[in-house]
């Protein structure tokens, strides 16, 4: 399709989207008589408006693998709500007039705390996948963390974002397997390795697997090859088996992963401030903070709740970052005020990313980035080093 039809055909679906927002409503429907040409990723805006676009986009089954979490989804959905119990307290008359929201994480600085975090198969939601989320993370100088289940390889999206990125790793079930994937990341040049560790007991992911069945779709394109077999993950070309998450692994194996590396090791999937403490002891440079947007298990504890407790259990001896829910740049400032050092995203940047691509993934990030900021000087914190639990109250 050429960039022309694509464009006319974004605008269609924009103006219908449009048609059906509450804004209209209110009386506003002369002020949108006149609506922009072309429908662009800059004429979203806000993040929640990425997702009704982007599900009008997406096949059911592809919609339900991103949007779906365990269970009955109370914990995904506990993760959003959380942020509507924490008040903001503005300070008034401080000196914002510059202000700074770049982050330093081992020896990296980027120019906001908001992160993408790891969302495998971002081919599922566009053509050019993790290469055009790659993009947009160095356009917008953010960090990324690339899924074990990235749809392209670590070389190609290393390449396309160069040294801001980090890996997130399911460790295969054989040991020699898992050498033999975090060698090929570090030597890709991957500064820090993200073991998830959320996922040792199963998840039942029964949204999901409701949407793949009213799917009348072929996946031969995306999932399968022509000859009928299933396509294997990229990133295990090489090893023994693609079978994932030893449930025999133990905190020893913490020590384990960096006697193997000289990457960092961060460990994704700490909701607790025992493991946290756990997690420092043994040896890990990092923490996220994560229940995996609500697909690892039904605990009802969204992660803005579990911030504290953990950041406290390390007593800021390694950096916290947290993930989950977070669809305004307030949310991101509150979790940061709970002393997250950086806040990373999910659902929200593959919905830009559904819709326009490299563009939508930018847009989103704009979004955010831009909340953030007006958040910190509403609140009189013109660096991150100001904001604390005093901005912050919990109803």
């Amino acid at each position: 399709m050429s960039r022309s039809n694509q464009h006319a055909r974004y605008r269609r679906e924009f103006l219908r989207f449009l048609a059906a927002s509450p804004v209209l409503a209110y009386g506003l429907r002369e002020s949108w008589a006149q609506p922009a040409a072309t429908a662009l990723a800059r004429d979203v805006l806000s993040v929640p408006d990425f997702e009704t676009l982007a599900r009008s986009r997406l096949s059911p089954a592809h919609w339900g693998y991103m949007a779906s979490g365990v269970d009955d989804n109370l914990t995904l959905q506990a993760n959003v709500d959380a942020y509507r119990n924490v008040q903001l307290r503005p300070r008034r008359l401080v000196d914002v007039s510059t202000l700074d929201s770049s982050i330093e994480l081992f020896g990296q600085r980027f120019a906001s705390p908001i992160f993408i975090c790891p969302v495998g198969g971002h081919r599922m939601f566009h053509e050019d996948g993790e290469v055009a989320t790659a993009r947009a993370a160095k356009a917008r100088n953010t960090l990324q963390i690339l899924s074990t289940q990235t749809s392209i390889a670590v070389e190609e999206v290393m390449a396309a974002r160069g040294g801001g990125l980090w890996y997130q790793l399911y460790m295969p079930q054989s040991w020699d397997d898992t050498e033999k994937l975090v060698r090929r990341v570090e030597a890709v040049g991957c500064p820090v390795l993200v073991w998830t560790i959320d996922l040792m007991g199963g998840r039942n992911l029964e949204t999901s697997t409701r949407a793949q069945r009213t799917d009348a779709g072929q996946c031969i394109a995306c999932h399968t090859t022509a000859t009928g077999g299933r396509r294997t993950s990229v990133m295990f070309s090489g090893l023994s088996s693609t079978r994932i998450n030893p449930s025999n692994a133990t905190w020893d194996w913490v020590g384990r992963l960096k006697k193997m590396t000289s990457m960092k090791i961060v460990i994704k999937g700490i909701e607790t401030g025992e493991d946290a403490r756990l997690a420092r002891e043994h040896g890990a440079d990092g923490i996220l903070v994560s229940n995996h947007g609500g697909r690892a298990a039904e605990t009802l504890r969204p992660t803005i709740d579990i911030v504290p407790e953990v950041v406290d259990a390390v007593s800021n001896r390694i950096p916290v970052l947290m993930d989950g829910g977070v669809r305004r740049g307030s949310d991101a400032f509150k979790a940061l005020a709970y002393g997250a050092r950086a806040v990373g995203i999910g659902r929200p940047y593959t919905w830009g990313l559904a819709t326009f691509g490299q563009e939508g993934v930018e847009r989103v990030l704009e979004i955010l980035q831009a909340e953030l900021t007006m958040t910190m000087r509403q609140c009189g914190t013109p660096t991150l080093a100001r904001i604390t639990r005093a901005h912050v109250r919990h109803l």
